[in-house]
């Protein structure tokens, strides 16, 4: 996002993800829970296993991983948002799932012990880190050996080209994204993903790329992606008779694009995964 303070970096992703978390769950961002679903067949943890879940937002993959590891298993969700935690443990309440911890923390320093989880994922939030490789580092160090690690980020063309059409509108209303989405970016080329996981010292990388995507029912249903994700920070702060220009402006748009079906929405994710050496014990 472009901050050069880490701590000013915390406070604004905080911010804008306890703003979107009472949306985080619409049925508009159902890519959620596929992407859960998928990672978690995908790592194949064991009954009784700890599972480290970084950026754990409302708990897509929490809730998923917890099924997996069942009572006997732990899954421990870190988020920066509070909000977004709550919502998690509002669903663990419901459902009556033990075997979660929640905790308010930084994704970039997990206050673990070294060695500790079978398994660590983050599902699309290495992207917000501000410094990705000192973040997979850190995940890596509470990552036993032999355990797996796994990460997704999105492709080049997922929520194009509606993603591109916001970033055009956005100029004529005066405002210039620049190069707040580049850590996303990076992670576009599947071979950038692999360098990263490799250069934090796993083992046996591999990148499979699924497209999860679905048809939305018409162009409100993009707005709550882009107001209930970091998209919301392009625009939160413009007056409100500009937003909803702005608003009125792009959804005529992408309305524009909807086909017999509705308005087809591109989901491709990387799945990153790979595992720490069996004999390899972290230095911190």
């Amino acid at each position: 996002m472009g901050d050069t303070d880490p701590h000013e970096h915390v406070r604004r992703v905080a911010a804008v993800f306890d703003r979107a978390a009472e949306g985080y769950d619409s049925p508009a961002m159902r890519f959620f829970p596929f992407a859960a679903d998928r990672l978690t067949h995908k790592l194949h943890p064991a009954a009784g296993d700890k599972v480290l879940d970084v950026c754990a937002g409302t708990g897509a993959a929490t809730l998923a991983l917890a099924q997996a590891v069942g009572p006997q298993g732990r899954v421990f969700a870190i988020d920066l948002s509070e909000a977004m935690l709550a919502k998690l443990d509002e669903k663990r309440r419901k459902f009556g799932i033990e075997q979660i911890d929640v905790h308010v923390m930084d994704a970039s320093r997990p206050e673990f012990r070294r060695d500790y989880f079978h398994h660590v994922v983050s599902a699309f939030g290495i992207f917000f880190m501000p410094d990705m490789a000192a973040a997979l580092r850190e995940w890596v160090r509470v990552l036993r050996p032999g355990g797996r690690l796994m990460f997704t980020a999105f492709t080049a063309g997922a929520f194009e080209p509606y993603k591109a059409m916001f970033f055009e509108r956005l100029k004529s209303f005066g405002v210039d994204p620049g190069q707040a989405m580049s850590p996303a970016q990076k992670l576009y080329d599947p071979d950038e993903c692999r360098r990263l996981a490799e250069a934090a010292g796993l083992q046996d990388v591999q990148v499979e790329t699924e497209q999860l995507g679905y048809h939305l029912r018409n162009a409100q249903d993009w707005w709550e992606i882009v107001w209930f994700t970091g998209l919301r920070n392009f625009v939160q702060n413009l007056a409100p008779e500009a937003l909803e220009a702005f608003r009125a402006a792009h959804l005529a748009e992408i309305e524009a694009q909807a086909g017999p079906d509705g308005i087809w929405l591109d989901v491709g994710v990387h799945f990153t995964r790979g595992n720490k050496a069996a004999g390899r014990n972290s230095e911190n």
